[in-house]
Protein backbone atom coordinates (compact mmCIF):
# COMPACT_ATOMS: atom_id res chain seq x y z
CA UNK A 1 0.00 0.00 0.00
CA UNK A 2 1.40 3.36 -1.04
CA UNK A 3 0.20 6.44 0.84
CA UNK A 4 2.05 8.91 -1.36
CA UNK A 5 -1.13 9.50 -3.34
CA UNK A 6 -3.57 12.00 -1.79
CA UNK A 7 -6.44 9.67 -2.68
CA UNK A 8 -4.78 6.74 -0.90
CA UNK A 9 -4.17 8.94 2.14
CA UNK A 10 -7.81 10.09 2.30
CA UNK A 11 -9.05 6.52 1.89
CA UNK A 12 -6.70 5.39 4.65
CA UNK A 13 -7.90 8.15 6.96
CA UNK A 14 -11.55 7.28 6.29
CA UNK A 15 -10.85 3.60 6.92
CA UNK A 16 -9.12 4.49 10.20
CA UNK A 17 -12.09 6.56 11.31
CA UNK A 18 -14.60 3.84 10.39
CA UNK A 19 -12.55 1.19 12.21
CA UNK A 20 -12.39 3.45 15.25
CA UNK A 21 -16.15 3.89 15.03
CA UNK A 22 -16.91 0.20 15.58
CA UNK A 23 -18.60 0.10 19.03
CA UNK A 24 -17.18 -3.17 20.30
CA UNK A 25 -18.45 -2.60 23.83
CA UNK A 26 -22.00 -2.17 22.56
CA UNK A 27 -21.73 -5.15 20.21
CA UNK A 28 -20.49 -7.38 23.03
CA UNK A 29 -23.29 -6.27 25.34
CA UNK A 30 -25.89 -6.72 22.61
CA UNK A 31 -24.60 -10.26 22.05
CA UNK A 32 -25.37 -10.88 25.73
CA UNK A 33 -28.87 -9.44 25.35
CA UNK A 34 -27.98 -6.17 27.12
CA UNK A 35 -27.63 -2.59 25.95
CA UNK A 36 -24.68 -1.29 27.97
CA UNK A 37 -25.87 2.28 27.30
CA UNK A 38 -28.77 1.64 29.68
CA UNK A 39 -26.63 0.59 32.64
CA UNK A 40 -23.97 2.07 34.91
CA UNK A 41 -22.35 5.14 33.42
CA UNK A 42 -24.14 4.37 30.13
CA UNK A 43 -20.79 4.43 28.36
CA UNK A 44 -19.76 1.86 25.74
CA UNK A 45 -16.18 1.61 27.01
CA UNK A 46 -14.38 -1.23 28.74
CA UNK A 47 -14.94 -0.03 32.32
CA UNK A 48 -18.72 0.14 32.02
CA UNK A 49 -18.88 -3.12 30.05
CA UNK A 50 -16.86 -4.83 32.77
CA UNK A 51 -19.02 -3.33 35.50
CA UNK A 52 -22.21 -4.38 33.69
CA UNK A 53 -21.34 -7.78 32.23
CA UNK A 54 -18.27 -8.92 34.13
CA UNK A 55 -14.51 -8.50 34.06
CA UNK A 56 -13.73 -10.77 31.12
CA UNK A 57 -16.08 -8.81 28.86
CA UNK A 58 -14.51 -5.56 30.02
CA UNK A 59 -11.04 -6.90 29.24
CA UNK A 60 -12.19 -8.10 25.82
CA UNK A 61 -13.65 -4.66 25.10
CA UNK A 62 -10.42 -2.95 26.16
CA UNK A 63 -8.26 -5.01 23.83
CA UNK A 64 -10.67 -4.69 20.91
CA UNK A 65 -10.90 -0.93 21.39
CA UNK A 66 -7.11 -0.70 21.69
CA UNK A 67 -6.79 -2.69 18.49
CA UNK A 68 -8.91 -0.09 16.69
CA UNK A 69 -6.17 2.44 17.37
CA UNK A 70 -3.19 0.12 17.01
CA UNK A 71 -3.97 -1.54 13.67
CA UNK A 72 -4.42 1.53 11.41
CA UNK A 73 -1.34 3.26 12.86
CA UNK A 74 0.76 0.12 12.50
CA UNK A 75 -0.37 -0.50 8.91
CA UNK A 76 0.18 3.14 7.98
CA UNK A 77 3.64 3.02 9.57
CA UNK A 78 4.54 -0.07 7.56
CA UNK A 79 3.18 1.47 4.34
CA UNK A 80 5.09 4.70 4.90
CA UNK A 81 8.26 3.05 6.19
CA UNK A 82 7.87 5.04 9.40
CA UNK A 83 8.39 2.39 12.07
CA UNK A 84 11.58 2.72 14.10
CA UNK A 85 12.42 6.09 12.51
CA UNK A 86 12.61 8.53 15.43
CA UNK A 87 14.25 11.20 13.26
CA UNK A 88 11.44 11.43 10.71
CA UNK A 89 10.76 14.83 9.08
CA UNK A 90 7.88 16.50 10.97
CA UNK A 91 5.65 16.71 7.89
CA UNK A 92 5.92 12.97 7.27
CA UNK A 93 5.49 12.20 10.95
CA UNK A 94 2.31 14.26 11.20
CA UNK A 95 0.83 12.34 8.28
CA UNK A 96 1.53 9.09 10.11
CA UNK A 97 0.16 10.31 13.45
CA UNK A 98 -3.02 11.52 11.77
CA UNK A 99 -4.15 7.91 11.31
CA UNK A 100 -4.17 7.51 15.08
CA UNK A 101 -6.13 10.74 15.45
CA UNK A 102 -8.71 9.47 12.93
CA UNK A 103 -9.28 6.19 14.77
CA UNK A 104 -9.37 7.98 18.14
CA UNK A 105 -12.00 10.46 16.94
CA UNK A 106 -13.91 7.56 15.39
CA UNK A 107 -14.23 5.99 18.83
CA UNK A 108 -15.30 9.26 20.44
CA UNK A 109 -17.70 10.25 17.67
CA UNK A 110 -18.82 7.08 15.82
CA UNK A 111 -21.03 7.65 12.82
CA UNK A 112 -23.02 4.50 13.70
CA UNK A 113 -24.13 5.91 17.09
CA UNK A 114 -25.04 9.47 16.11
CA UNK A 115 -21.49 10.55 17.01
CA UNK A 116 -21.92 9.63 20.68
CA UNK A 117 -19.16 7.17 21.56
CA UNK A 118 -16.71 6.26 24.27
CA UNK A 119 -14.03 8.13 26.17
CA UNK A 120 -11.04 7.15 24.06
CA UNK A 121 -8.65 5.70 26.62
CA UNK A 122 -8.16 2.24 25.09
CA UNK A 123 -8.21 3.43 21.48
CA UNK A 124 -5.80 6.26 22.21
CA UNK A 125 -3.52 3.84 24.06
CA UNK A 126 -3.52 1.45 21.11
CA UNK A 127 -2.75 4.26 18.66
CA UNK A 128 0.24 5.61 20.57
CA UNK A 129 1.53 2.11 21.31
CA UNK A 130 1.94 1.60 17.56
CA UNK A 131 4.10 4.74 17.15
CA UNK A 132 7.42 2.98 17.67
CA UNK A 133 9.64 3.87 19.46
CA UNK A 134 8.82 7.32 20.87
CA UNK A 135 5.14 6.99 21.77
CA UNK A 136 5.25 3.24 22.37
CA UNK A 137 7.62 3.80 25.28
CA UNK A 138 5.56 6.76 26.51
CA UNK A 139 2.44 4.57 26.37
CA UNK A 140 4.08 1.98 28.60
CA UNK A 141 4.89 4.69 31.12
CA UNK A 142 1.32 5.99 31.03
CA UNK A 143 -0.20 2.55 31.58
CA UNK A 144 2.10 2.02 34.57
CA UNK A 145 0.79 5.29 36.00
CA UNK A 146 -2.80 4.12 35.37
CA UNK A 147 -2.21 0.86 37.23
CA UNK A 148 -0.54 2.63 40.14
CA UNK A 149 -3.29 5.22 40.44
CA UNK A 150 -5.99 2.56 40.16
CA UNK A 151 -4.40 0.49 42.93
CA UNK A 152 -4.24 3.54 45.20
CA UNK A 153 -7.59 5.23 44.46
CA UNK A 154 -9.63 2.43 42.83
CA UNK A 155 -11.19 5.04 40.53
CA UNK A 156 -10.92 4.04 36.85
CA UNK A 157 -11.89 7.48 35.54
CA UNK A 158 -9.43 9.35 37.75
CA UNK A 159 -6.68 6.89 36.83
CA UNK A 160 -7.36 7.49 33.14
CA UNK A 161 -7.14 11.26 33.61
CA UNK A 162 -3.92 11.11 35.64
CA UNK A 163 -2.38 8.69 33.16
CA UNK A 164 -3.33 10.92 30.23
CA UNK A 165 -1.91 14.01 31.92
CA UNK A 166 1.47 12.30 32.36
CA UNK A 167 1.65 11.17 28.73
CA UNK A 168 3.06 14.41 27.20
CA UNK A 169 5.78 14.45 29.83
CA UNK A 170 6.72 10.87 29.03
CA UNK A 171 7.25 11.82 25.37
CA UNK A 172 9.97 14.23 26.53
CA UNK A 173 11.63 11.58 28.70
CA UNK A 174 11.83 8.82 26.10
CA UNK A 175 15.20 9.84 24.65
CA UNK A 176 17.14 10.27 27.93
CA UNK A 177 15.58 7.12 29.43
CA UNK A 178 16.39 5.12 26.28
CA UNK A 179 19.95 6.43 26.40
CA UNK A 180 20.27 5.54 30.08
CA UNK A 181 19.00 2.01 29.44
CA UNK A 182 21.19 1.60 26.38
CA UNK A 183 18.30 0.97 23.99
CA UNK A 184 17.31 2.69 20.74
CA UNK A 185 20.77 4.25 20.18
CA UNK A 186 19.45 5.70 16.92
CA UNK A 187 17.27 8.21 18.83
CA UNK A 188 18.90 11.61 18.24
CA UNK A 189 19.87 13.53 21.35
CA UNK A 190 22.34 15.98 22.82
CA UNK A 191 25.01 15.09 25.36
CA UNK A 192 22.37 14.87 28.09
CA UNK A 193 20.20 12.48 26.09
CA UNK A 194 17.36 14.91 25.36
CA UNK A 195 15.97 14.71 21.84
CA UNK A 196 15.82 17.98 19.88
CA UNK A 197 12.46 19.77 20.07
CA UNK A 198 12.29 19.74 16.26
CA UNK A 199 11.94 15.95 16.49
CA UNK A 200 9.84 15.70 19.65
CA UNK A 201 7.13 18.33 19.09
CA UNK A 202 4.81 16.25 16.86
CA UNK A 203 4.80 13.42 19.45
CA UNK A 204 4.27 15.88 22.28
CA UNK A 205 1.46 17.63 20.38
CA UNK A 206 -0.39 14.36 19.71
CA UNK A 207 0.00 13.34 23.36
CA UNK A 208 -1.36 16.71 24.51
CA UNK A 209 -4.27 16.40 22.05
CA UNK A 210 -5.21 12.99 23.43
CA UNK A 211 -4.85 14.26 27.00
CA UNK A 212 -7.30 17.13 26.48
CA UNK A 213 -9.94 14.88 24.94
CA UNK A 214 -9.56 12.09 27.50
CA UNK A 215 -9.86 14.46 30.46
CA UNK A 216 -12.78 16.29 28.86
CA UNK A 217 -14.64 13.04 28.19
CA UNK A 218 -14.21 12.06 31.84
CA UNK A 219 -15.77 15.24 33.23
CA UNK A 220 -18.88 13.33 34.34
CA UNK A 221 -16.70 10.85 36.25
CA UNK A 222 -14.88 13.70 37.98
CA UNK A 223 -18.20 15.33 38.86
CA UNK A 224 -19.45 12.07 40.41
CA UNK A 225 -16.22 11.80 42.36
CA UNK A 226 -16.78 15.25 43.84
CA UNK A 227 -20.35 14.25 44.69
CA UNK A 228 -19.18 10.97 46.24
CA UNK A 229 -21.25 8.84 43.85
CA UNK A 230 -18.54 7.51 41.54
CA UNK A 231 -18.19 3.72 41.98
CA UNK A 232 -14.73 2.37 42.74
CA UNK A 233 -13.11 -0.49 40.88
CA UNK A 234 -14.38 -3.78 42.24
CA UNK A 235 -17.02 -2.30 44.54
CA UNK A 236 -20.76 -2.28 44.14
CA UNK A 237 -20.70 -4.04 40.77
CA UNK A 238 -23.98 -5.34 39.42
CA UNK A 239 -23.38 -7.83 36.67
CA UNK A 240 -26.41 -8.09 34.40
CA UNK A 241 -27.59 -11.59 33.77
CA UNK A 242 -25.47 -13.20 36.49
CA UNK A 243 -27.44 -15.10 39.12
CA UNK A 244 -27.34 -13.54 42.58
CA UNK A 245 -25.12 -15.32 45.08
CA UNK A 246 -26.91 -17.48 47.60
Amino acid sequence: MNLDSPIAYVVGMLASYLLGSIPFGLLISKAKGVDVREHGSKNIGATNVGRTLGRRYGIATFFLDAGKGFVPVLLAGIAMGSLNRPDMPPQELLLWLSFGVASFLGHLYPVWLNFNGGKGVATGFGAILAVYPFLSLAAVGAIIVWVGCALITRYAGLSSCVSAITLPGFTLLVAPVAKFLGIFPQIPGDSGGWAPWAIVWPYFTLAAFLTVFVVWRHKSNLARMRAGTEPRIGSGKKVIGRPAAG
